[in-house]
Formats: structure tokens, C-alpha cells, sequence
């Protein structure tokens, strides 16, 4: 059984909860032709994640990284995402490297809660109010994406907004349970601050992992 004590610090194998090729659906990369590696283990605990079933790491085997590249390299993908759970649990230098090596552009996705590893050709920071992010992730972010499940996350957004670096792009992404309700007043808000883009969760409207 898997622990986070039992991985490996150089990152040479870690807890892959699944991967996939798809169609980027969230944020700046939207709609662009991507390998998904979801790494399992998160302690975040956000009430309306959507892969709660990556939180124990338990639950998910240790694969390595070559086996993890070579699965990558059997598609014609030229990107992947790296998320979670958690995927900055870990260290994750030798994996950037890897796909690197192959040229295959590297995608973060985190809340920025631990430490930073790798080497990103995109950092999406998606930071959550219960637990908020290093410095070091608003510094390096490429685009800040902020899930807004009620009025107030609006403030938390601006909160971010003001704290994060001048050139990375801003979104806000309805949570999609409560999809309905909170897109109108995404909408006006954005209307009334024009630097925020939206963000929709465009696979789950195509049906797509």
C-alpha cells in the first residue's frame, strides 16, 4: 500500500490515479488536444471537487516515470496536464524533464499549497480559500483560475487577482454543481471587470473524460 512516505523524494515513481487523452476543457487551453496524468493524494479537501476519489493515495499504484512517458508517447499528444489531487505533493523535476527530452509541453494545474518542483511550460494556479497558496506559485502562475461557488468567492478572486503576477491571465470558472445559478452572476461581473475571462468546464458539455 502506498503512503506518501513511500514515494520515492526523486520522484521516479508516483501514484497515478488515471491517464488519458482528451481535449483540454478548462481555462486558457481550452479545447486543445492534451494527455491528462491525474496523481492521486490531496488534503486540500475543497467540499465540491470533482475527483475526490484521487484524494487517498492508497488507493493508487506507484507507476513509474518512463512507464508514465512511454504511455504519453504512444499518442500523438504534444501537451499533457499534470493535476490531482495534488500534484505538487511531490517532486516532479525528473518528470518535466522527461517529457522535455521528448519536447512535449508541460501543464501544470495546482492550488499552490506545497512546495514547487519542475520545470512548467504553463502553471494554471486554481487557489482555494481554506488553504491559500505559496508566494512562490503567484509569482510563476501563467493564469490564475478561481472557482466561484458563491457570492463571496468573488472577493477571494480580486483577493488573488491583486496578489498574483501582472502577466497572468484571470479566470473565473462556475462550480459546476451549482453551474446554473452562479454563470449569470459570473457573467455580470465580468462585465463590470473586464479583466477576468470565464472559464467553463467545456468537456463535461462534450461528454469527454
Amino acid at each position: 500500500m502506498a503512503t506518501i512516505n513511500t514515494i520515492p523524494e526523486d520522484g521516479s515513481r508516483l501514484p497515478l490515479v488515471e491517464d488519458f487523452y482528451t481535449l483540454q476543457g478548462e481555462g486558457f487551453h481550452t479545447g486543445k488536444a492534451a494527455y491528462f496524468i491525474r496523481i492521486g493524494g490531496c488534503d486540500v479537501g475543497c467540499s465540491w471537487c470533482d475527483t475526490k476519489f484521487s484524494w487517498n493515495v492508497a488507493f493508487h499504484p506507484l507507476v513509474s516515470v518512463a512507464e508514465i512517458v512511454s504511455r504519453v508517447l504512444s499518442e500523438p499528444a504534444k501537451a499533457v496536464v499534470v493535476t490531482g489531487g495534488e500534484p505538487m505533493t511531490y517532486n516532479l523535476d525528473l518528470l518535466c524533464r522527461r517529457f522535455a527530452e521528448n519536447k512535449i509541453e508541460t501543464f501544470l494545474e495546482t492550488s499552490g499549497t506545497y512546495g514547487f518542483s519542475g520545470n512548467w511550460d504553463w502553471i494554471c494556479l486554481s487557489p482555494k480559500r481554506h488553504e491559500p497558496p505559496k508566494r512562490i506559485f503567484l509569482e510563476k502562475a501563467n493564469e490564475l483560475k478561481v472557482i466561484i461557488e458563491n457570492a463571496s468567492d468573488f472577493d477571494w478572486a480580486n483577493n488573488m487577482a491583486q496578489q498574483v503576477n501582472n502577466k497572468a491571465i484571470l479566470f473565473l470558472q462556475p462550480e459546476w454543481s451549482r453551474h446554473e445559478e452562479i454563470l449569470p452572476q459570473i457573467i455580470d461581473y465580468i462585465k463590470l471587470h473586464p479583466e477576468w475571462r470565464i472559464s467553463l468546464q467545456a468537456h463535461k458539455y462534450m461528454h469527454i473524460p
